[in-house]
């Protein structure tokens, strides 16, 4: 039986395995992107953004570490082997941020939210991952190129902070990252609001080990194994659609880390609905609520794509590699996002 494990089921395991601690992290720890934007603008509480700065944190002192120990090459990530462009961060960004407010969560918090019961995410999930596949590959992508090109990295130093800084003074990039990681976790631990709440901090701390594990996982497969399996680690745009087709034509095409990944946070946003005692069948009983979900779904995997990543694969992935990319495209995520709550605030209407 071991035998007929393929490299592709590999990736697939691990990703399935990583995943089931986001999907947990969602759940049990209240990890959600929208819901921390929102309690900082709205709540006067940046408890749950501190939260993400501990997940970054344990991310990059991971992703280094394994760096520094010879078990990941930065190149072989998606993030620091691609040019980076400023602009379609930018874009992309504000596109996905203002989808994520009017679908009111994102890709990771919509797989989530359907592990609970919540069928109202899983038309967000549908049209995301279909949203994403026509910018990616579909009839949108001959636009996408033409106004954002693509490219390998030409210059022999990658788009990340730690490789910037370490041919500008010299010191080693492993040192520099870890440096980084260990400066933005005690940031987010300088709360003594977040440190009077364990839970909430390991909970952070595991989703920054999901992305670490991945990495270290898909790696390690990509090194041994013979299929050339790509280096991966979590994010929630394409590999929607790549479940979607998997689903559809698994006969025909072979297992990934993403499928493993999806199946993962549902799985753990399931199993700690039940465990909370939360899981409920939800749906839309408001047409135009419906609407503005669809419509922010389409934009959030249009945005991903031109960004090259959502919340997740921006948002902790890319920053766990220190990508140049990662804190650009979330800045503007967190304006698009902030931009979507003040017109659904003040610019609609309630239902009758």
């Amino acid at each position: 039986m071991i035998d007929s494990i393929t490299d592709h089921h590999l990736v697939a395991l691990i990703g399935l395995a990583s995943g089931l601690l986001l999907g947990l992290a969602a759940r049990l720890g209240r990890f959600c992107t929208l819901g921390a934007i929102e309690d900082v603008l709205y709540g006067g509480s940046d408890l749950r953004l501190r939260m993400w700065g501990v997940a970054i944190g344990t991310a990059v002192l991971g992703s280094f570490g394994l760096m520094a120990a010879g078990l990941l090459e930065a190149t072989d990530t998606y993030y620091l082997s691609v040019r980076w462009l400023p602009l379609a961060s930018i874009a992309g960004g504000l596109a996905f941020g203002y989808g994520m407010a009017l679908a009111g969560t994102c890709g990771y918090g919509a797989i989530a939210r359907l592990g609970g019961g919540d069928l109202r995410s899983f038309v967000i999930v549908l049209v995301m991952g279909v949203s994403t596949y026509v910018v990616l590959s579909g009839p949108l992508a001959p636009l996408r190129v033409a106004l954002f090109p693509q490219a390998e990295v030409i210059t022999t130093t990658p788009p990340g902070l730690a490789h910037w800084l370490a041919r500008l003074t010299g010191l080693p990039v492993t040192a520099l990252g870890l440096g980084f990681g260990a400066l933005i976790l005690a940031g987010a631990l300088a709360s003594p609001g977040l440190r009077a709440k364990p839970k909430q901090v390991a909970w952070a701390m595991a989703v920054g080990l999901a992305i670490v594990l991945a990495w270290a996982g898909t790696a390690w497969v990509a090194a041994t194994g013979f299929a050339g399996v790509p280096v991966a680690s979590h994010s929630f745009a394409a590999p929607l659609g790549d479940s979607l087709l998997w689903w559809m034509t698994g006969s025909a095409r072979p297992i990934t880390f993403a499928v493993g990944s999806v199946a993962g946070v549902w799985a753990g946003a399931f199993l700690g609905s039940l465990i909370k005692g939360h899981f409920r069948w939800e749906a839309c009983e408001d047409p135009r609520e419906l609407r503005r979900q669809i419509i922010g779904a389409a934009l959030m995997g249009a945005g991903a794509v031109v960004a090259m990543g959502c919340t997740i694969g921006q948002g902790l992935s890319a920053f766990s590699v220190l990508a140049l990319s990662a804190p650009v495209t979330m800045a503007a995520i967190f304006a698009g996002a902030a931009l979507g709550l003040r017109q659904l605030i003040l610019g609609f209407q309630p239902a009758e």
